[in-house]
């Protein structure tokens, strides 16, 4: 059964008891992300939670998809898997030959039901055009003021439709809007992304862009519009298949574009190309890191429509892990299936882990079958789509569990030997990423995890390192070591050679001369990983760390292969620590990691009680205060 708006969402989130209403007063600015955070954060990621006195007459749904069950209960499925599935199944029966009359008539029932997917417009006004603003006016919206260093306030869940003036091919995507009154906004696409290039095309033409804005609705709207999809397949089409129910459009107010007639608001516009820009940002984003500001082109709202019962949808994004892990999760699911049966057939599994914000980190699971296959495998992602964007790609066999990370995390550094089975590229990277030496383009490292085949061994000898232990030998010999503030010895007690440490630089080299100073010594020569991350950072949680590292490096430069002494297979250092101006001549600037202010969390303290959230819970953001450089979205170089 498709959902008609997001008030029958909710009535199933509390049927199966996924939702928590609150009632006290809470303020949109920087107070819901401050509890929306501790939730999140929690143990499966909490409940949904309804704000129902926010300061105006809508109430706020947030955290609705935070949840590997909440998902699947967005998408109306058992389990996401159930989906790939289906797609499997679909592509399989497409792409048979029908050889006889017989074939191409049990072929047409599937073909009908295909057709029931495909978006329909409809006459008349829909449920989303219930109400219309005299004057359209978003200050009448909990539009959310995230975190303390943002710009302003901003839409956080807008599927934004546009149409190729060329083709007349209409786009679903989803880009952050920064509210700069009642009726201007930023619209916060990137350079990769196809309403950007939708805008290109627009300006060549020198006419005025139409752009709608989408608010709630079926959650699989929602969904739809941050999917990878290829370039003109509309994420209407997605949607009707996902709700098993076409998508009934109706057209808008004040601009030629059609949108869902079920939605719980519409905002519609325009930009005009000839504008100039404006200055937008910065934004606690999904990285953990502020996007700094920049410029983007203004949208200007001619019409604000919306259902009498709307509810106003947002999310937040910060340090993971939160609500988007889940809409990645479900990314990763579904488009497993096509990804195999299209592009990467030895492909059995992947798995897209919080601490990778979606782009950084990425782990596949083959079936390896001849030698070079994981650089053909490698080659592939990262020529597909959006994997266009990952930093840090492994690829394991079919004799590991990749969605059991601490059974990874001990194959990986077990079987690896950086001297043979690292390599880097280079390409397009997320404009959100902070760490390569420039904008929007960086290295890449590949990571080959699978068992090797005999024409893929070196002359260096793989070695067994399960009886690696942090005796106390080794631990008087680390911490002799000036500059070395902190060390995670979990993992060599578990027999894996992996040896994390807390630093603080001081000068150029530093890490250099720390490593050679560890290296000096033949008991240090086991070690086959060495990872460095500033000393504030709490270095006890590999999930921290995995999201720390994965963020800061720009793997060709941060990382460096040092050669085996003998037999032993080479060591592999890598620097996760922020790049300084000072000390690493980096020239571009950092951001800081995103956290909530003391007055807001103090402030929340003392409102818990009533906020009917069961036990106190913390704010995470104390764990991570201590990595800011500065009160702002810029870390001061000291």
């Amino acid at each position: 059964m498709a959902f008609e708006g997001l008030r029958e969402f909710i009535r199933l989130l509390e049927i199966k008891n996924e939702l928590i209403r609150i009632n006290c007063p809470v303020n949109p600015e920087l107070e819901i992300t401050e509890i929306v955070d501790r939730i999140s954060k929690s143990r499966d990621g909490g409940k949904a939670l309804l704000f129902e006195n926010n300061g105006t007459k809508f109430p706020v749904l947030i955290n609705a998809f935070g949840s590997e069950k909440r998902i699947a209960l967005a998408l109306e499925c058992n389990s996401l898997d159930q989906i790939g599935h289906e797609i499997e199944s679909l592509f399989k029966n497409l792409s048979q030959p029908k050889p006889g009359l017989w074939d191409k008539l049990k072929f047409l029932p599937l073909m009908s039901q295909m057709a029931s997917w495909m978006p329909k417009v409809i006459s008349g006004k829909g449920k989303c055009q219930e109400v219309t603003m005299a004057e359209p006016d978003l200050t009448k919206l909990p539009v959310l003021k995230c975190w303390p260093a943002d710009g302003g306030a901003f839409i956080t869940l807008p599927c934004v439709i546009t149409r190729d003036p060329e083709t007349g091919n209409r786009n679903v995507g989803m880009y952050r809007m920064q509210v700069f009154g009642s009726n201007l906004t930023g619209m916060h696409w990137h350079k990769h992304k196809t309403g950007a290039r939708h805008f290109s095309e627009y300006k060549k033409k020198g006419v005025r862009m139409p752009v709608s804005v989408v608010l709630g609705g079926d959650p699989a709207y929602t969904y739809a519009a941050t999917a990878p999809l290829p370039d003109n397949i509309d994420e209407y089409m997605l949607a009707g298949f996902l709700r098993k129910k076409r998508v009934e459009l109706v057209k808008c107010m004040t601009n030629d574009l059609e949108v869902p007639a079920d939605a719980d608001f519409i905002i519609e516009g325009y930009i005009d190309p000839d504008e100039e820009l404006l200055w937008e940002g910065p934004f606690g984003d999904h990285t953990g890191f502020y996007s700094l500001a920049d410029w983007y082109p203004k949208f200007h709202v001619s019409c604000i429509t919306h259902r009498k019962d709307a509810v106003y949808p947002a999310t937040i994004v910060g340090i993971p892990p939160m609500e988007d892990a889940y809409i990645g999760k479900a990314t990763e699911r579904i488009f497993l299936s096509p990804m195999k049966l299209t592009l990467i057939p030895e492909l059995l599994d992947m798995d897209l882990p919080p601490a990778g914000v979606a782009h950084n980190l990425t782990v596949v699971k083959i079936n390896k079958t001849y030698a070079g296959q994981t650089q053909k495998v490698m080659n592939a992602m990262w020529g597909a789509g959006q994997m266009m964007f990952n930093k840090i790609l492994i690829v394991t066999d079919n004799l590991t569990d990749i969605h059991n990370y601490d059974d990874l995390v001990r194959h990986l550094a077990i079987t690896v030997n950086p001297g043979q089975d690292i390599i880097f590229s280079q390409g397009p990277m997320d404009v959100l990423d902070h760490s390569s030496a420039r904008f929007a383009y960086g290295s890449k490292m590949g990571i080959d995890a699978t068992v090797k085949i005999d024409e893929e061994i070196t002359g260096e000898v793989q070695k067994t390192f399960d009886l690696i232990t942090a005796d106390d030998s080794l631990k008087r010999r680390v911490n002799s070591i000036p500059g070395i503030e902190s060390v995670n010895w979990g993992p060599l007690n578990k027999g894996i050679p992996i040896l994390i440490l807390g630093v603080r630089k001081n000068k150029k080299d530093y890490l250099t001369e720390i490593v050679d100073s560890l290296l000096n010594h033949e008991e240090m020569y086991p070690v086959k990983f060495f990872i460095f991350v500033d000393a504030e950072l709490d270095i006890d949680a590999l999930e921290v760390v995995s999201w720390y590292v994965s963020g800061n490096i720009d793997p060709r430069r941060d990382c460096r292969i040092i050669k085996p002494h003998d037999d032993e297979v080479s060591h592999f250092v890598i620097d996760g620590t922020r790049k300084l101006a000072g000390i690493d001549g980096f020239k571009r600037d950092w951001p800081n990691p995103v956290v909530s202010s003391m007055e807001t969390i103090r402030r929340i303290d003392d409102l818990w009680s009533s906020l009917g959230l069961g036990d106190f819970i913390p704010s995470p953001s104390l764990k991570y205060i201590p990595l800011q450089r500065g009160q702002g979205a810029i870390s001061i170089d000291k």
